[in-house]
This record gives C-alpha cells, sequence and structure tokens, in this order.
C-alpha cells in the first residue's frame, strides 16, 4: 500500500473559514487530485500549522513513501509558529529522505528551507491562471514536464515569489508575472521539486477562490463590482461542468493545458512515476 503524507497549509481558523464558503481545504483538493489517478494510494493530512498538529495514527516518517506540501495563504518570510514548523516539518521530511513534492507555499518554504528567499511580488496578486509558463532550458527535458508543452498556463492563486532561489537548485519554469514558476530545490537528502502555480486546482476551485476573495478581487481591480465577478464566475462554473465546452473554454482564453485533468495535473503524476515504486 503507497502511502503519501501530505501537510496541510492553512491554519485552523482559515479552513474554518473556507469551510463556511464551500471552499475545499488545501490538502482536499490535493487528495482529491492524487486520488483521481492513483485511488489506491492512502493518504494522510498532518496540519502542521497548528499547535497541536500531530501526524495521525503515531505514525513517523517512515511510515510514509512521500510527502506533499499543499498551498496556504502564510507567508513564507514571517516568523510565526505556522510558518516555521511547517518549514522545519519539511526539512524533517527530506532528512528523512522522503520524496517531497510542493505547490505555492511548497515551493516558498522549500527555497527557506534551502536558504533562499521569498518577498512580496509588487506586481501583486496573479490569480486565476499563470499565463504563458516557459520552460527554461534546464526544464525543456525534464521528467517534471512530460505530457506538457514549451509554453503552457496554469491554475494558480499567490501573492509572493521567490526572489532568490538556492545555490543548489535548478530552475526549471518562468513567465512574466514570477521568474521562479517551477524549480528543484535540493534540501536534506532529497530533492524538492515544485511549481509556484497549482497543478492540483480543478476549475470548480477556482470558482470557490474567486468567492471566497471576492471583496479582495473588486478591491484589486481584477473586477469593476461584484457584478462583473459574478458574471466571470459564471462562465467559469459552466466550464467546470462541461470542460469540452469550446465556447466556455473560448471567452475564459485556456485550452487543455486547463481542461484536461492529466494534462493539468502531469506535474504531480510525473513526480510520483518518479519516486513511487509501483505507482
Amino acid at each position: 500500500m503507497t502511502r503519501l503524507l501530505l501537510m496541510e497549509g492553512n491554519t485552523a481558523d482559515k479552513r474554518a473559514r473556507a469551510a463556511e464558503l464551500g471552499v475545499r481545504s488545501s490538502s482536499e483538493i490535493y487528495a482529491l487530485a492524487i486520488l483521481a489517478h492513483y485511488p489506491g494510494f492512502e493518504l494522510d493530512v498532518v496540519n502542521a500549522a497548528d499547535a497541536d498538529w500531530a501526524i495521525p495514527g503515531g505514525r513517523s516518517f517512515a511510515d510514509y513513501d512521500g510527502f506533499v506540501v499543499t498551498g496556504s495563504s502564510l507567508h513564507a518570510y514571517d516568523r510565526e509558529f505556522a510558518v516555521t514548523n511547517q518549514i522545519a516539518m519539511l526539512r524533517d521530511a527530506a532528512e528523512a529522505g522522503l520524496p517531497v513534492f510542493g505547490s505555492c507555499w511548497g515551493l516558498q518554504i522549500a527555497v527557506m528551507a534551502a536558504g533562499g528567499q521569498v518577498e512580496y511580488n509588487p506586481r501583486g496578486r496573479e490569480v486565476g491562471f499563470a499565463r504563458k509558463i516557459v520552460r527554461t532550458q534546464a526544464g525543456a527535458d525534464h521528467p517534471m514536464f512530460e505530457g506538457k508543452g514549451a509554453v503552457f498556463d496554469a491554475p494558480c492563486i499567490h501573492y509572493d515569489e521567490v526572489t532568490r532561489l538556492p545555490d543548489s537548485a535548478t530552475l526549471l519554469a518562468s513567465n512574466a508575472h514570477s521568474l521562479v514558476q517551477a524549480a528543484i530545490v535540493p534540501v536534506g537528502r532529497s530533492e524538492v521539486w515544485a511549481v509556484q502555480y497549482h497543478p492540483e486546482f480543478d476549475i470548480a476551485q477556482l470558482v470557490q477562490l474567486y468567492t471566497l476573495y471576492a471583496d479582495d478581487m473588486i478591491a484589486q481591480g481584477f473586477f469593476a463590482d461584484r457584478a462583473a465577478l459574478d458574471a466571470y464566475v459564471k462562465v467559469l462554473t459552466g466550464l467546470a461542468a462541461a470542460p469540452q465546452d469550446a465556447g466556455l473554454a473560448w471567452q475564459l482564453g485556456v485550452d487543455e493545458d486547463i481542461t484536461d485533468d492529466s494534462r493539468r495535473r502531469a506535474e504531480i503524476i510525473n513526480w510520483i512515476k518518479a519516486f513511487i515504486p509501483g505507482a
């Protein structure tokens, strides 16, 4: 039985607020993405942002085949427990030799764990779809991107970005918004495969996030008012229900990078193929 440990990035109060609005937690959407392709996997969640965190069932890292770091609304450069404990846990998992994959927050805390730097992005929030992500020379034939194009779009939501990779890291992809969109970051006895975007997100998750951050999205000028946001979300909702609808995809300016589950989640699938025996 293959067993993965998912580290939920958000605190209990953030998770509760999201649940009130019907928004799936970061670990829940990750579990759905993995189990869609590997239904036989056993997945545990550790809420490492909480003071009373514990690995389920009294297990240790030795009981797992891999470690996955989800997204989070926290900031990797803050020194509060919810942040520093997650960085420490990632280090411990890597020192135990576990393969590690991380999205968004996962990239950022891996970089911090290895001595790099994360800062607020002066260009503001990248949200919805990260556009025109370009593979670097090192990323051109990297197995992380098997099944992806040389240039692609991906679901995303983040304020912060990596501003300095550790010397040992390898940059795999960039776009106009953030130089570091994907990287390999050696930590301890492991190498972390990590991306700034969210390959685990489905279109329905974006609908939920637009609802969760509606006020912010309007205040930051992404939409003129709630009516404009609701009209956009209506199209997104339609595409979530009918991903083969070419008209809705055209209205949103997306293609199979977003609508095809296997292509959208390719980085996660490729990490599992590379590091999880018998997957």
